[in-house]
């Protein structure tokens, strides 16, 4: 799932995306209002973390403009603990509310249960993904395959997550590299072969139908083609 930051205070900007990274989101950061207002109007995300205190734009204008456009989820972060603040904020259509300093577990048990709630925003669909026998549920971030758990990684999740959800169609090693670990492509690294060999393990071996195929010279693609 994907995440936008708007942050612009440098090392929580920092910690926010490597925390969260590391939890499988795949993580865009803006650092002032000007930019947040644009990714989040323009871009797809499932959720947006938003500070209050921005330059260019505050917190408010931003979801102001969101709010125009549509409902994606918005978990407003602020040090500003007084209680207006914190009633205009749900009035103008914060999601939720989380006072600094906060303890990373709070923040990751708030994304969740926002993303369980989900919204009507252009990302925000849906919680669950299926194909064939496999089913993802996005907010608990479990997936199983004929009722049996995979236990999968974070980065595992996130790169089946992307692979669902673009069921069918062929996905390089770049658009993998940048969309699951944020990343420009390096052709003398094999990190995106060694994930899917491992994803492949879990998802495809134990079972007759493979859904995660190889498309030689081009990339993977998950589809159902039947048991061979």
């Amino acid at each position: 799932m994907r995440l936008l930051v708007v942050e612009d205070e440098p090392r929580l900007a920092d910690y926010l995306h490597k925390g969260l990274s590391e939890n499988g989101y795949v993580v865009d950061v803006a650092r002032d209002g000007i930019q947040g207002r644009l990714l989040a109007c323009e871009g797809q995300y499932d959720l947006v973390l938003l500070d209050l205190m921005l330059p260019g734009i505050d917190g408010f204008g931003v979801l102001a403009a969101m709010r125009e456009r549509g409902r994606t989820p918005v978990l407003m972060l602020t040090a500003r603990d007084k209680v207006e603040d914190r009633v205009r904020g749900l009035q103008d259509g914060a999601d939720d509310y989380l006072v600094k300093p906060f303890a990373f577990s709070e923040l990751l048990a708030r994304v969740g249960a926002l993303l369980r709630r989900g919204g009507s925003g252009t990302a925000a669909l849906t919680t669950q993904l299926r194909l064939a026998d496999l089913e993802l549920d996005l907010a608990s971030r479990k997936a199983q395959r004929a009722g049996t758990r995979l236990d999968l990684t974070a980065k595992e999740f996130t790169l089946l997550t992307l692979l669902l959800r673009r069921r069918g169609q062929v996905l390089s090693r770049t658009t993998l590299a940048e969309q699951v670990w944020d990343m420009n492509f390096d052709s003398d690294t094999n990190v995106v072969e060694v994930a899917v060999r491992r994803l492949r393990a879990k998802l495809d071996d134990p079972f007759a139908n493979k859904l995660l195929h190889t498309v030689r010279g081009m990339g993977y693609a998950l589809e159902d083609r039947g048991a061979s």
